[in-house]
């Protein structure tokens, strides 16, 4: 059973940066695919970014790209989430999932395509 934990979510002011991070235990982290959703106030849970195994291929939403980027570095476990240039808009409870194992190269865009999930973190842009 893989267990994925967030963490490095916090207050910030619009225009600072944050960096999540989400650390896989009970799995071969190497083996899965990774991504990392939102859920703001009020709202549905929403597609953020995704990554392949090996992490050479990313995808992002059109509300992020640009000013976030996922990586991940497997010897660690880990995956990241930098985002940089933050507005109100990106307050929202993040959350990290892994699907697999799976195939070389593919990520994965929609919630239901990821069978492990992190307990979120909050993001909270405000002045």
């Amino acid at each position: 059973q893989v267990q994925l934990v967030e963490s490095g979510g916090g207050l910030v002011q619009p225009g600072g940066s944050l960096r999540l991070s989400c650390v896989g235990s009970g799995g071969t982290f190497h083996e899965y695919a990774m991504g990392w959703f939102r859920q703001p106030p009020g709202k549905e849970r929403e597609f953020v970014s995704a990554i392949t195994r090996a992490g050479t291929r990313s995808y992002y939403a059109a509300s992020v790209k640009g000013r976030f980027t996922i990586s991940r570095d497997n010897a660690k476990a880990t995956a990241y989430l930098q985002m940089n240039g933050l507005s109100p808009e990106d307050t929202a409870v993040y959350f990290c999932a892994a699907r697999g194992p799976t195939v070389t190269g593919v990520y994965y865009t929609r919630d239901s395509d990821y069978n492990y999930w992190g307990q979120g973190t909050q993001v909270t842009v405000s002045s």
